[in-house]
């Protein structure tokens, strides 16, 4: 899956990388002068990682020196973060954050403040999530996976790498009213894994690292997690159609850089990454893996945090999520 996307990319670097130098930022043309640190603070083989190694290495081939991704994946993310958050804001150093930013603080303390921790660059894209389930589970639809969870309560168990699958598990438990065990691994490949090995049973996660999966038939696909129908997979109903109304969990990725760091790099890497998001090419690649380019500005990515905390928080409080 990544050496195809890998070769797709890279045809898009041959035609950014030639476009007008104009294009580029004017703000610091000394920036930079060493290798970046892009810090992915889950597993490889995961829908974030795949992500920052196709923006990282966009930008490593306009900006003239590597972007080296750096997973740092455990704690539901929380090391990567805090790691980054830690880093001296020069702008040698960043982040591939997700939803699972937002959601972190609505179930325990963390040892950064979410608001203040960041500054942040620009919003790569969304995706929604895909409802997979694996050789254990011999069902076609939502409808005959909660009969079954209903037949054998405590009995099915749900992948889940934490952080953001975390979430779409428990949500999904709660508005099924089905008793599902979620058991934790480090990685959304990890538990795809297990799922497709038949360790486990089913797994909620992003379209962008499960479609080539499911296309292969090496999972199966009950359903899509978004609000709406997902562009890559349009014959498949959403949760809250297939029965567990309300449902509504989907990702986004965007890049962010230790607070402090200097606007002027912060402008120069937004403009390099929006130029990569307006590329024909990185539209149709994105969308044919199951994501759609979502611009977002420094300024709106701002006002985007406060209230995804506030949303996710509201749903942890209503699934009777544990605070840790």
């Amino acid at each position: 899956m990544r050496s195809s996307q890998a070769a797709c990319f890279a045809m898009i670097l041959a035609a950014a990388v030639g476009a007008d130098a104009a294009q580029r930022a004017s703000a610091d043309t000394s920036y930079p002068t060493r290798p970046i640190r892009l810090i992915v603070p889950q597993a490889p083989g995961g829908s974030n990682d795949i992500m920052a190694r196709s923006v990282g290495q966009y930008l490593s081939a306009r900006l003239g020196k590597q972007v080296v991704v750096d997973n740092r994946p455990g704690a539901d993310a929380l090391i990567g973060t805090e790691l980054a958050a830690r880093s001296a804001p020069d702008g040698y150093t960043l982040l591939l954050a997700s939803a699972a930013y937002t959601m972190n603080p609505a179930v325990r303390k963390l040892p950064y403040d979410p608001l203040k921790a960041f500054d942040w660059v620009a919003m790569l894209a969304t995706g929604p999530t895909a409802l997979t389930v694996g050789p254990l589970l011999p069902v076609n639809s939502v409808k005959e996976l909660l009969a079954v969870a209903k037949a054998k309560p405590g009995q099915i168990i749900m992948a889940s790498a934490g952080g953001f699958q975390h979430f779409a598990h428990v949500l999904f438990s709660s508005l099924s009213g089905q008793d599902l065990t979620v058991v934790l691994y480090k990685g959304g490949a990890p538990a795809m894994i297990d799922v497709m090995g038949g360790q486990a049973h089913m797994t909620i996660g992003s379209i962008i690292m499960t479609l080539s999966h499911i296309r292969a038939g090496r999972l199966k696909a009950l359903a899509t997690g978004g609000a709406k129908r997902a562009t890559a997979l349009p014959d498949l109903p959403t949760i809250a159609e297939a029965g567990v109304p309300g449902y509504d969990a989907s990702n986004w990725w965007s890049i962010a850089a230790p607070a402090g760091t200097p606007p002027v790099i912060i402008a120069r890497l937004n403009t390099e990454i929006v130029a990569f998001l307006d590329l024909p090419e990185t539209r149709k690649r994105l969308a044919d893996e199951g994501a759609e380019v979502d611009i977002k500005s420094p300024e709106e990515m701002r006002k985007l945090i406060p209230t995804d905390i506030a949303k996710w928080t509201k749903v942890a409080r209503a699934a009777g999520m544990r605070v840790n």
